[in-house]
């Protein structure tokens, strides 16, 4: 759990500025305010999403920021949360605990805990769990805002 918190600062620092500061967002003309209670989000399983293979927690979401997000996802042993695909939108994928076969244009490479794997804009990408023990991953992404 100590690694896991690790982790999750780590990888708040890549996704957002500074929280030092009180910031202001104009978004969809109203001002947002962050505050440090909707700045600090605690990891609940009671508010994680099931998926057919383990489940996904998001600690931020697309409509939080401007786009960028943090997500944790878990899947099964011997599992894929979905085929390889492609998207407008690059993304880091950060191993946290197990072993990860992380699939990119057609070439594989398999990698355990505290490994990153960058996925290009338009690169057919995926990650499949392929060990024995649940996978965990953080995935970062700036989704496109409309």
């Amino acid at each position: 759990m100590k690694n896991l918190k690790r982790s999750l600062i780590f990888s708040l620092i890549l996704v957002s500025s500074t929280h030092a500061q009180k910031i202001n967002e104009i978004s969809n003309d109203s001002i947002k305010t962050y505050t440090i209670e909707n700045c600090v989000n605690h990891f609940n399983l009671d508010k994680s999403i099931s998926t057919q293979v383990g489940y996904q927690y998001w600690f931020a979401d697309k409509n939080f920021l401007d786009g960028r997000t943090l997500k944790l996802s878990v899947v099964a042993p011997h599992k894929s949360t979905h085929a390889p695909h492609q998207h407008i939108e690059d993304e880091f994928f950060f191993v946290l605990e197990g072993t990860a076969e992380f699939y990119l244009d057609g070439k594989t490479q398999t990698a355990g805990a505290y490994t990153s794997f960058y996925c290009p804009s338009n690169s057919m990408h995926g990650i499949s769990n392929v060990g024995d023990t649940d996978l965990k991953y953080l995935v970062i992404k700036k989704y496109e805002q409309n």
